[in-house]
């Protein structure tokens, strides 16, 4: 499939403004207490959307090996936010599940870069504008659903999130 030079210079244009927004909310982050480290907070995040998880699972989706997350995890369980069970399915696999103290230290991490942006939007943009901006992030989130190799829009429900796709932190 050849991609055209429009193409090239959207996603030249949404590249730098989901870093430089990416940038700005991890500014906003509280600076006292110890705040979450970043792939602790997407795996947190995963977790919430998503619902549990295997670690083969959120290794797939954070684009490392699944040994990767071994530490991370065994942090996170010491901590009390994820709990892990065997898997229904296949009794060789752990389920890893969010717990409430989980979703408290994510809803804490991000609570001062919401609170920005939410303000941010409320100050700056149009209702039209900030509508645009919720349809923008849905149709990032299905980008980044997007296999590599995989079929287009026609082949994806539209309507669905896939599994393993994260909501907003």
């Amino acid at each position: 499939m050849h991609v055209s030079d429009e193409d090239l210079h959207a996603a030249e244009q949404l590249r730098w403004g989901i870093s430089r927004l990416a940038s700005r909310l991890r500014a906003e982050q509280p600076g006292s207490g110890r705040p979450l480290p970043r792939l602790s907070a997407s795996l947190l995040s995963h977790l919430k959307h998503s619902g549990p998880l295997t670690v083969s699972e959120l290794a797939s989706i954070e684009g490392v090996q699944a040994q990767s997350l071994t530490r991370v995890l065994h942090d996170l369980e010491q901590q009390g936010r994820v709990t892990r069970t065997r898997s229904a399915a296949d009794r060789r696999r752990q389920d890893i599940a969010l717990t409430a103290a989980g979703e408290q230290a994510l809803r804490e991490h991000v609570r001062d870069g919401n609170a920005w942006l939410a303000e941010a939007l409320a100050r700056h943009l149009s209702p039209a504008e900030r509508g645009l901006l919720r349809l923008a992030g849905q149709l990032m989130q299905q980008l980044a659903a997007v296999e590599t190799g995989s079929q287009g829009r026609e082949g994806a429900d539209a309507g669905a999130a896939p599994r393993g796709t994260a909501g907003p932190l």
